[in-house]
């Protein structure tokens, strides 16, 4: 079993918080995850699952009922957005209760779609998303496995590359068909899979809804709509320009990734380790790949983007904590990079003192004055030196 990094942190929050939201993709390991929970839990769990006929009818019969006479057990709820209907009744049951840990509810969709219920919990509940199995956890997991294959516990763990192929189609076309119907996206699962291979073909690229949508043969504002459900639904990740007032014409538009590499080797047909680093998509899926780590793994005072203007100076990822950008990275698949014209003319715009070169095994040492070039393997410790990440099982 992979140790995760919210196994010491949702019992942390449920001796404040009458509520934890576990969000995240579908099959990203929630349910495992709480049910491994009991051992750092001081009381009884119970477990009720929405996508299970006999549970959902009880709460949507006798929820109330139900609920109130079950107080002494931590109460968790599955793919709770299926019945948005129970949020105002939580909310009851949560302030006559008045007490930390009463429940922990487990969705499929972000914040903001769970938000369309007339009651949203607010104050009385904190979110956290459980992500794909990040490098930091996967740590008897080769690199090379994670990379090609993702995060996903079926697909990672699979035993073969075969099989890993066949649950990572399977997957596709069940969240295609299904779930974003399940999440109210109307359209035509043949569109929203050309659209998923198209963003997948532009991986790391700035967003032109306008191409998509010419591509497609829709409008742009309907391609905005569509990929605003993926996004809720934590398949692929938008990533803002930074603005600063420096004189110079910036880049205004969002890069876009899918989130999970193993997906996004699924979209583009790659099936082994070998032809993803001979494969024309192997820098994008690597700079894709890193950014969701790093991404990932920050704490909540950071805000990530990445830094473009129309003349050429760009910097693949920046993390910005107050006001100020604290580190920037450069992502290169090759083990001996080159600093850019650009990224130089970037690092000077911003005046940063923590410019770091992500490479796939390129050790850590100082590249020159202004650049240290790094792995996965360290780029941790500087996370955490910065104020950045939290460390690991503490």
């Amino acid at each position: 079993m992979i140790d995760r990094v919210l196994n010491n942190v949702v019992p942390k929050l449920l001796e404040f918080f009458p509520a934890v939201g576990l969000i995240g993709s579908r099959q990203v390991g929630k349910t495992t995850f709480v049910k491994n929970l009991q051992p750092s839990i001081n009381k009884p769990i119970l477990y009720l699952d929405l996508e299970d006929t006999d549970d959902f009818e009880l709460l949507n019969t006798n929820a109330q009922w139900f609920l109130s006479q079950n107080t002494d057990k931590l109460i968790v709820i599955d793919e709770v957005q299926r019945d948005l209907k129970l949020f105002p009744l939580l909310r009851s049951l949560i302030d006559k209760q008045d007490t930390p840990g009463q429940f922990i509810l487990l969705g499929s969709a972000s914040p903001e779609l769970l938000s369309q219920s007339s009651e949203t919990l607010a104050g009385r509940i904190v979110y956290k998303e459980l992500t794909p199995i990040r490098f930091d956890e996967a740590t008897q997991i080769k690199l090379e496995t994670l990379w090609i294959r993702g995060g996903y516990p079926k697909a990672l763990l699979a035993p073969n590359d075969y099989f890993w192929q066949e649950w990572q189609q399977a997957y596709i076309k069940t969240y295609i068909e299904t779930d974003l119907r399940m999440l109210g996206l109307s359209a035509s699962p043949v569109l929203i899979g050309k659209l998923l291979r198209m963003i997948a073909s532009v991986q790391g690229s700035v967003i032109n809804y306008s191409m998509l949508g010419n591509a497609l043969g829709i409008a742009s504002n309907s391609v905005k709509k569509y990929i605003d459900f993926l996004e809720h639904s934590f398949i692929i990740r938008r990533l803002e320009p930074y603005f600063v007032n420096i004189g110079k014409r910036m880049v205004k538009s969002p890069k876009i990734y899918i989130r999970d590499s193993g997906i996004l080797h699924s979209l583009l047909q790659i099936n082994s380790y070998n032809a993803l680093i001979s494969n024309v998509n192997a820098g994008n899926s690597w700079e894709g790949f890193v950014v969701e780590q790093i991404i990932s793994s920050l704490n909540n005072q950071c805000v990530p983007y990445f830094y473009r203007t129309q003349s050429g100076s760009e910097l693949d990822l920046c993390i910005a904590k107050g006001n100020e950008i604290v580190a920037t990275f450069e992502i290169k698949l090759s083990n001996n990079p080159k600093i850019s014209r650009g990224n130089t003319e970037s690092i000077t715009d911003l005046k940063t003192k923590n410019n770091f070169i992500v490479t796939f095994a390129g050790g850590d040492y100082a590249l020159n004055e202004n650049w240290r070039v790094c792995d996965l393997n360290s780029i941790e410790k500087h996370l955490i030196a910065l104020g950045l990440k939290e460390p690991n099982f503490v």
